[in-house]
């Protein structure tokens, strides 16, 4: 069984949503908030993670 890495993505805002990206086969809709010392936030459903593009390269 192969196993994909998490999506990461490079955000704009500190205060982002994540439904997992599949319609249906997604997960509830959330709101996840980015600290603005540490620049990243994982969702706990997809473990995808959200970098703020000012720490884009530094996490």
């Amino acid at each position: 069984m192969t196993m994909n890495a998490p999506e990461t993505r490079i955000v704009t805002t500190f205060r982002v949503s994540c439904d997992g990206s599949e319609g249906a086969l997604g997960h509830p809709r959330v709101w996840l908030q980015i600290p603005a010392d540490k620049g990243w936030v994982e969702c706990g459903y997809c473990d995808c993670k959200f970098i703020h593009e000012d720490f884009e390269g530094k996490v």
